[in-house]
């Protein structure tokens, strides 16, 4: 009995938890798209204007026009303007865009793709995330506690069926690595592939460098300004992302105390021959 009240307590936290955290990056996503969209809008007219300016003042292509053009391009991209296509691509603070960004920003991400280009912007994101990530952490704490009480469950649910206590926890371990596999580095990156256009491996390979909190930001979901995504596709890829790592933080936490105990072996029988050989 105790133990449900406690499962039940944990589960409350949670739900808070989760409801304060997803709450803080909807208010993020609405203000940085209040903030960004303006000057986004601003800096896409501007690189257009220049890309109109250029095919009509040279029609001779020479090295100084070259650079000067180059130059505009890379401005643009600093901004966040694709450099190809027109003034319709898809905007890059709608509010689904605003929503994964604020997720990039409090799981420390950081993709690098995409940064707030106003003054405001700049200010709002530093304070955002200097609340936003330690309320991440303390999420994911309790995520993680919550999966390792699920996780404990599992073992007991075992024992009455499988003897040897070793041979339990190994299976709990084992059934609760592969389900996340599954869920967390199998399927997503197999969606990620269907929508995108890429490899499975290149839609693991983003999943991984996404959630070991890499972000390289040579593969980001929603950014193709070829294709036509749904407004939900980019909100729930950050909802993903934050369960995905606190599954992933107990996976890497699980590994290194097994790793922390076959040092602690190894050293043991290390130490245990050197005092064989001083007898």
């Amino acid at each position: 009995m105790a133990r449900f009240q406690l499962i039940q307590v944990k589960m409350s936290w949670i739900a808070l938890f989760a409801l304060v955290h997803f709450t803080y990056m909807l208010l993020g996503a609405t203000i940085f798209q209040i903030l960004e969209r303006e000057a986004e809008s601003n800096n896409r007219n501007h690189f257009q204007l220049e890309k109109l300016n250029f095919l009509a003042n040279y029609t001779c292509l020479d090295r100084p026009a070259l650079e000067k053009f180059v130059q505009v391009i890379l401005d643009a991209w600093e901004k966040g303007v694709n450099p190809s296509g027109n003034s319709t691509n898809p905007s890059n603070w709608d509010f689904s865009s605003s929503f994964f960004f604020a997720g990039t920003v409090v799981t420390t991400i950081g993709y690098g793709n995409l940064s707030p280009s106003t003054v405001s912007g700049q200010v709002f994101c530093v304070f955002y995330a200097l609340c936003g990530i330690p309320l991440n952490l303390a999420f994911l704490k309790h995520l993680g506690k919550c999966l390792t009480i699920h996780l404990g469950q599992l073992q007991w649910g075992m024992v009455s069926t499988v003897p040897h206590k070793q041979i339990v926890e190994v299976m709990a371990v084992s059934l609760f690595i592969i389900t996340g596999s599954l869920l967390f580095l199998v399927i997503p990156p197999l969606l990620f592939s269907y929508v995108e256009g890429w490899t499975f491996g290149e839609g693991f390979y983003f999943a991984f460098i996404t959630l070991s909190t890499i972000g390289f930001g040579d593969y980001v979901v929603g950014t193709d300004p070829g294709k036509d995504y749904i407004s939900l596709y980019r909100c729930l890829a950050g909802i993903w992302i934050v369960f995905a790592l606190a599954w992933l933080s107990l996976i890497l936490n699980i590994g290194a105390n097994v790793m922390e105990h076959v040092v602690v072996l190894t050293h043991a029988d290390i130490k245990k021959q050197e005092e064989e050989e001083d007898v």
